[in-house]
């Protein structure tokens, strides 16, 4: 068992002003199985790549092992190479029969080595490379987000082949993940840096312990500081009057005063100043004991959404339903059956690939939505209600580009309330500036959600919306759903949103 010290360590991209990472300490042992926890834009990635030595930064990271870092890269033309060619190129130092032993343990066929990656789906390529990425023995192994885009039964593989691995960073922001795998997390807070023993559930409890006894502290020291200021007030009044008093007499109205009596107002006044200066110097006292306390608390804002109600009580039906895209005679799904009503939340679940976004767009196209697709066949039945407004998420991020006041005004968004929801999600102000394919992948995300909620309707269809999204964003979505109860058609894989919010799952197979 070695350690990783961290001390100092500060990092910034070039040409921003603001620090990623600003004087993080930390030590961690190389033998954990360590998650790694923070909103997004809080530089989670960033650690991991200055951990890999990627970036110039100041401080020191002081270690005597070698890192290696999931996932690999994978350029197009790479999409087209065999598994087997790509991974000698990630990982030269390993032989093949390391690879088959750890695609065994993540249940993979080894006749996938020997398939074009690109025809992989995103669970084989996931697998593939954690297979690659453990092979190799003596390393400390940075994982960021492994289950992004992953179904349900390739979340349980890859959780329970980490949960016998150890020596490892595991970021996620899936919760299920985090509690199955981990023994210690590591968390960037809004101001510090915290190492405990456990999982997120562990983590959390005593985050919300913490949490709101500062809050109870809080309260206590302003009602203290509140009663000193008060009383100096009032002592400070009773001074300056008292001193006042001194100079200038009227003896047919003050008889029972004469000269000799200023000596002891004097006294009496500067009894009273001392006592004001001891007063604020308790209250001093008392900002010092309050300062820091809430500087890590999540200060979780309730979101808002205003959803519409339909006039029918079902506002999607589909009875035998079947899907093939233009030029494929595949079928993606057959025979489905469900159906939508007013005020549910029903969730489309299985495997990658079996068809779940598409039946989606198809009832996307049903509506005659813009963000239908053209070349996807619809045969059954699938009837959605005529005159329903859509709010649309959709995984892929990749068209978010220029000014957010540019997005504003194609999608006719309110620009002020849009940003003020994004602010709630916790996208930092700096961000407002700056163009959106700079943002990261969560921030994206955040967009998406957030032109979502600001826009009235009927359905909300959400196409796995929680990938990259910080665990505290989800939680205020969530709370979101739970409160407003819009109706709603989902494809999500994260077990605990499943589970929280969903009215309905619908197994596609």
């Amino acid at each position: 068992m070695a350690q990783i010290q961290v001390a100092d360590l500060t990092f910034s991209y070039d040409g921003s002003a603001d620090d990623v990472l600003k004087e993080v300490n930390f030590n961690i042992d190389t033998d954990w199985k360590l998650g790694l926890i923070g909103r997004n834009g809080k530089g989670k990635t960033t650690l991991l790549k200055l951990l890999m030595g990627r970036y110039d930064y100041r401080g020191s990271i002081k270690t005597g092992v070698c890192f290696d870092y999931f996932p690999y890269p994978v350029s197009d033309s790479d999409l087209n190479k065999n598994a087997v060619d790509l991974f000698e190129g990630w990982k030269p130092q390993v032989e093949i029969w390391q690879v088959l032993i750890r695609m065994n343990e993540l249940k993979m066929d080894p006749e996938c080595l020997y398939r074009p990656f690109g025809t992989m789906s995103f669970g084989e390529r996931t697998r593939v490379m954690l297979a690659v990425l453990f092979a190799a023995e003596n390393e400390f192994l940075l994982i960021d987000e492994p289950t992004n885009h992953l179904d349900t039964k390739a979340r349980e593989i890859v959780k329970e082949f980490l949960a016998s691995k150890k020596g490892f960073i595991l970021v996620s922001h899936d919760r299920d993940l985090l509690d199955g795998v981990c023994d210690h997390v590591l968390v960037l807070n809004r101001s510090t840096i915290e190492v405990q023993t456990g999982n997120f559930s562990t983590w959390w409890e005593n985050k919300e312990k913490k949490d709101a006894f500062q809050q109870a502290e809080n309260e206590k020291h302003l009602k203290e500081i509140g009663k000193l200021r008060t009383a100096a007030d009032r002592s400070s009044r009773w001074a300056e009057k008292n001193e006042q008093s001194k100079i200038g007499f009227d003896p047919s109205r003050e008889h029972d005063r004469n000269i000799s009596t200023r000596s002891f107002i004097g006294a009496k006044t500067k009894k009273m100043q001392a006592r004001v200066k001891s007063y604020e110097q308790r209250i001093g006292r008392e900002i010092e004991k309050k300062e820091g306390l809430l500087q890590d608390i999540e200060q979780v804002s309730d979101l808002k959404i205003e959803p519409l109600r339909f006039h029918k009580e079902i506002l999607v039906r589909a009875n035998d339903l079947s899907l093939r895209y233009e030029g494929s005679e595949k079928e993606l799904c057959s025979g489905l059956r469900f159906q939508v009503k007013r005020g549910e939340r029903v969730i489309l679940a299985g495997e990658n690939g079996c068809g779940k976004s598409s039946i989606l767009k198809a009832v996307l196209q049903r509506t005659n939505s813009p963000e239908s697709h053209a070349g996807l066949f619809i045969s059954g039945d699938l009837d959605a209600a005529s005159g329903m407004r859509i709010s649309y998420v959709s995984q892929d991020t990749s068209l978010l580009r220029g000014s957010l006041r540019k997005y504003c005004k194609e999608k006719g968004l309110s620009e002020s309330l849009f940003l003020a929801v994004l602010r709630q999600l916790d996208l930092g102000r700096e961000q407002f500036s700056k163009n959106m394919e700079d943002f990261s992948e969560g921030q994206k995300k955040k967009v998406l959600i957030a032109a979502s909620l600001v826009t009235p309707a009927h359905l909300y269809i959400w196409d796995e919306p929680l990938n990259f999204i910080d665990v505290f964003s989800r939680m205020q979505i969530e709370n979101l759903i739970l409160q407003y109860k819009p109706t709603m058609l989902l494809v999500e894989h994260d077990v605990r949103f499943r589970e929280k919010v969903g009215s309905e799952v619908i197994q596609v197979t």
